[in-house]
């Protein structure tokens, strides 16, 4: 039987020394957040992040804009953003209305303020083993992986799911940790076998269920990223977890897993941000 990575337990504990950090600082980070349109998942996303800002003593801003605000009024909003000395964090959250270009988007903020790790430059940055801010959610697991003191150097990572969000940053950071990594995908062939050479399998794909016992070496370690809502309302990951829980070393819960880890390290870097523009 597995062992349950608790990712809400560590980010607590990330949270807590991020507040410690912050006792009786005067005037500390602040982050920005543009919510553009009324999407409901972003609204609870978006008070999830405004309410863990309140705990970490973290001063969160959101700005709104209507559905039809249009791509010039987002980019005017962040140019505001990067010049004003009082934000030193700038996130515009995810998915925008259609007609707006994402990557029209990330590339407008700042590198020094760009928390969700988008910008090119930080991409680069990334990619090249130089220091910058990295996506949260990546860097939460890398975190947890070495929280739970689980040996990453000479183990076979298996990613599937290449998004630029998780599974590109992901391979990179395991790259930098001496995995040797397989970036797998829709089109890669026999996922099922190649998932089973698998020391550390990383799910983002947003299919509930997926990766069942059978894709999983005995002992292996699964993050599991996938949320994703069923017809009865409750949350499922990537992975069967039941079956996997048998077979696996260790796994990360859906609820409870990865998601709190993203806000946490959200907060990390808007922390990182700050000391580096204030210094």
């Amino acid at each position: 039987m597995a062992s349950i990575l608790s990712g809400r337990e560590y980010a607590r504990e990330v949270t807590g020394a991020i507040r410690k950090r912050l006792e009786g600082v005067v005037s500390g980070p602040g982050l920005a957040v543009v919510l553009v349109g009324d999407d409901p998942a972003s609204a609870v996303y978006v008070a999830a992040k405004r309410k863990a800002c309140r705990r970490a003593g973290i001063k969160g801003s959101v700005f709104r804009l209507p559905p039809d605000a249009g791509e010039e009024a987002v980019l005017e909003t962040l140019v505001a953003l990067n010049n004003d000395p009082a934000i030193h964090g700038v996130l515009c959250q995810l998915p925008l209305p259609p007609g707006i270009d994402r990557h029209r988007i990330a590339s407008a903020v700042l590198p020094e303020k760009d928390v969700d790790g988008f910008h090119p430059v930080n991409v680069g940055r990334l990619w090249r083993g130089e220091d910058g801010l990295v996506p949260c959610t990546p860097l939460g697991m890398i975190g947890l992986l070495r929280h739970n003191h689980i040996q990453l150097e000479g183990r076979n990572a298996v990613i599937i799911g290449r998004s630029d969000i998780v599974g590109k940053p992901m391979a990179a950071l395991l790259l930098r940790e001496n995995c040797t990594v397989t970036l797998a995908h829709s089109k890669t062939a026999d996922l099922p076998h190649l998932s089973k050479t698998a020391d550390i399998l990383v799910t983002a794909v947003g299919k509930p269920g997926m990766v069942r016992g059978n894709w999983v070496k005995p002992g292996a370690v699964v993050l599991d990223v996938g949320i994703n809502r069923l017809e009865n309302g409750a949350l499922a990951g990537d992975a069967c977890f039941a079956e996997v829980e048998a077979v696996a070393g260790a796994v990360t819960p859906v609820p409870g897993g990865i998601g709190p880890l993203t806000i946490a390290f959200l907060l990390q870097n808007t922390v990182k941000a700050w000391e580096r523009l204030t210094s």
